[in-house]
């Protein structure tokens, strides 16, 4: 693999580089204007606030913030669709929205200012995965009401890139294109990544021989495993990236080429974390929910928002130079978590075993069901051809080994059931791990 760009530097991201003292002034006075606004303007947010006996004048340091309310995923779903918003129409100028499962979508809001604090984010994320002027970003996140698309589309031209807005589909024409277009960057969700690898291996292509060099992959957890059977794979550097809907879209965090947690963009995002059952904000270093406050966002400030994504939070400087807190990469969420026999499982911890026995793929399914009132899990996993073909002994022996890696990382057993390859559905955005079937039994 050729080596890309060392230096991280845009001028757009003269922010990550401020000392301490000067980040706190900033975030202090962006969050007192915020609250502000958000109390002047949203009608939730105001009364929480009355209810409270608090008024934006009570905030008069950054250790304030613990005291005013939080907001939550349903906020959105019960004020759909423009009730959170805290500017008039006219001043919008775009709306997104993610797909909803109990059939509202969560619409969110940008004015001009919006678009603009997104877009310089997103270079920042870009330059610091190393990616510069001269490259041809490859984007496959999918455009539309999902913010992925047009969020890294925009950051991508701000950066100076040369955007190709390929979104998602047509497997085949996506290879020809990274090819053709001696595309150095590719952005879309790591398990999409990974069936752009297995096609390429279908027909014939050679993916090491392709000019592409960095990945920003994200809108799904993944491991750090998954991250080395990429690179491996590929050839490439996979850098991880963060943001979601509610808050902006991507461009919240992302790593930085040192890959030893993401930045986050905190004089835009202000990070806390709390203990997801008590709500008690935790100190650094301590693992917990993730909760963030918007500080500059102008059309639907969030305050206090419960992304039930579970990290750490690392203070101190990286080794790029950036004096950003870092956030442990996201592996699981508080409530993707499910209970099996009274042990709480996550299906990233599943990866995590999976990805350390030879002969499986990076593809699975976990599926629940619910015998006699007592609940069951059942790891489908697809292994190599190679593996699928050769003798039974090989295959017992494989299944040995995976149903005890399993069991030493979730501390139960589950039952193993390999699949032929590309037998588990692929996904263009974000995979379906988990498949509950504990209530159709």
């Amino acid at each position: 693999m050729t080596s890309h760009n060392n230096g991280g530097r845009h001028p757009a991201s003269a922010s990550d580089y401020v000392s301490v003292d000067e980040l706190r002034d900033v975030q202090l006075r962006r969050l007192r204007a915020i609250v502000e606004l958000a109390y002047d303007e949203v009608e939730l947010f105001r009364q929480r606030m009355t209810n409270r006996g608090m008024a934006p004048g009570d905030v008069r340091g950054l250790a304030d913030l613990a005291a005013l309310p939080f907001t939550t995923k349903s906020d959105l779903r019960d004020t759909y669709p423009f009730g959170l918003f805290a500017k008039p129409m006219s001043d919008i100028v775009r709306l997104h929205a993610s797909s909803g499962t109990t059939g509202k979508p969560i619409v969110v809001a940008y004015t001009q200012q919006d678009v603009e604090v997104w877009s310089s984010v997103m270079v920042r994320a870009f330059a610091g995965c190393g990616l510069h002027a001269g490259d041809i970003i490859h984007n496959a996140y999918g455009y539309g009401l999902f913010t992925g698309g047009l969020g890294a589309h925009y950051g991508g031209e701000a950066l100076g890139a040369t955007v190709i807005p390929v979104s998602g589909g047509n497997t085949e024409r996506q290879l020809m294109l990274l090819k053709d277009f001696n595309v150095t960057a590719i952005c879309c969700t790591p398990s999409y990544f990974l069936h752009l690898i297995e096609r390429a291996g279908e027909i014939g292509m050679d993916f090491k021989s392709l000019p592409l060099q960095a990945g920003v992959f994200g809108a799904e957890p993944w491991t750090d495993g998954m991250r080395q059977y990429i690179q491996t794979h590929a050839d490439i550097r996979a850098y991880d990236i963060y943001g979601l809907t509610e808050i902006i879209g991507p461009g919240v965090a992302c790593e930085c080429r040192q890959q030893t947690g993401l930045h986050i963009f905190e004089d835009h995002f202000y990070p806390e974390i709390i203990d997801p059952d008590t709500g008690e904000v935790l100190p650094d270093g301590h693992e917990g929910e993730l909760v963030l406050t918007t500080l500059s966002k102008q059309a639907m400030p969030m305050i206090r928002y419960r992304t039930r994504d579970i990290t750490t939070l690392t203070a101190g400087p990286c080794e790029c130079g950036r004096t950003l807190r870092r956030m442990q990469r996201m592996g699981r969420r508080s409530d993707d978590m499910f209970i099996i026999r009274g042990v709480n499982v996550f299906p990233s911890q599943v990866e995590t075993a999976l990805l350390t026995v030879e002969g499986t793929l990076p593809h699975y399914q976990i599926v629940l069901t619910r015998q006699a009132g007592l609940d069951n899990i059942e790891v489908q996993v697809e292994v190599t051809p190679e593996t699928f073909s050769d003798k039974v002994r090989t295959m017992t022996d494989l299944h040995a080994r995976l149903s005890k890696a399993i069991e030493q990382v979730l501390n139960i057993r589950a039952a193993v059931r390999f699949v032929e390859p590309h037998t588990i559905p692929r996904s263009e955005g974000k995979a379906k791990r988990v498949v509950d079937k504990r209530h159709d039994s």
